[in-house]
């Protein structure tokens, strides 16, 4: 199976619950970041996300408390660097025990000191290593010498070790998609259990960029992906990446994927902070979701983000049998 059968059955079963109660709004995945704090300064990432005092950061209470609030299945830890937060051990194991999914996302470099030996593996748990490219490209868009060859090591040392380990890898302007090629033979050899491929899209049409991607440009990278998941194991799902390669349109679902954070929720969406809300009620209630779910904001022209789409596609299947078998036997049979 391309995701564990336990992980299938949960978000089946909270759709169902869902369903049955009438919503046609929940989170599916709440992102959660502890802190700002992070180890690298990467190129693409927001400065708020690689500055940023420790002692910022949010309390162990603050963090279990949202995931209650939220209740969202799947916890994705980001930041920041997740691993760089003192209380790192509580808080895996207080997810776990609300029988919640972790993906705890990280650039590698502390695994082996905060994780390994530390946090056992535990079948609710993946980590999620940040990789976009081989040796050259990854190190140079982390400005930082050694970080592909130790999230390498890494990877080596949590197969043996029993984790269950995915990758992530954004896709820029410049990205050379034979490099993802080989980096996803790679990552075949090393026996991950998934690879997510990202767009790092352009916010502002308005402005031209040397880096992130528009809306064609994605278009034509996501074709050659396309054509890679049928070779290799990545983890987005084929309709999501039809669309992603312009081949079909989907509405945003941008409550599917909440965000807490040191400043509190952040509305309207996990790439977009236009306000910061302290408290679920309000976040929830706030938010202009049908005018967010429209797409019509210009700084939604170039997203295609799995964090907005991907819940689209799920709850699109209802519409298509020839869908819904198709993503039976992606995800039983692939």
């Amino acid at each position: 199976m391309r995701f564990p059968l336990h992980i299938t059955t949960d978000m089946i079963k909270h759709q169902l619950r869902h369903g049955l109660k009438g919503h046609k709004r929940y989170p599916f995945v709440l992102m959660l970041e502890p802190l700002y704090t992070c180890n690298l300064a990467c190129l693409g990432c927001s400065v708020e996300r690689h500055t940023g005092r420790i002692e910022d950061r949010l309390t162990l209470e603050e963090c279990l408390k949202a995931a209650d609030d939220s209740g969202a299945p799947v916890v994705s830890l980001c930041g920041g660097e997740p691993t760089i937060y003192p209380e790192l051990k509580g808080l895996v194991e207080g997810i776990i025990a609300r029988k919640r999914h972790i993906y705890l996302c990280t650039n590698g470099l502390l695994l082996d000191r905060t994780v390994y030996g530390q946090i056992a593996p535990h079948n609710r748990l993946t980590l999620n290593i940040h990789l976009d490219g081989l040796k050259r490209t990854h190190d140079q868009v982390c400005d930082r010498e050694g970080v592909f060859d130790n999230a390498l090591e890494m990877i080596k040392e949590g197969k043996r070790l029993g984790y269950r380990i995915t990758t992530n890898t954004t896709i820029f302007k410049e990205t050379d998609m034979d490099e993802v090629e080989a980096l996803a033979r790679l990552l075949r050899e090393h026996q991950v259990d998934g690879m997510l491929l990202s767009p790092g899209y352009q916010y502002d049409d308005s402005v031209e960029s040397d880096f992130f991607l528009a809306r064609e440009e994605i278009h034509q990278k996501f074709q050659r992906v396309l054509d890679l998941s049928k070779r290799y194991r990545l983890t987005s799902t084929p309709m999501f990446l039809e669309f992603a390669a312009g081949l079909r349109e989907y509405p945003c679902s941008p409550w599917s994927t909440v965000t807490y954070t040191p400043q509190g929720w952040r509305g309207p969406c996990y790439l977009i902070g236009e306000k910061y809300y302290q408290t679920w009620e309000e976040f929830w209630q706030s938010v202009d979701w049908n005018y967010w779910e429209s797409r019509q904001d210009p700084r939604c022209y170039n997203c295609k983000m799995h964090s907005g789409f991907e819940a689209s596609v799920v709850l699109g299947l209802r519409n298509s049998l020839k869908d819904m078998l198709r993503m039976a036997v992606w995800n039983f049979l692939e």
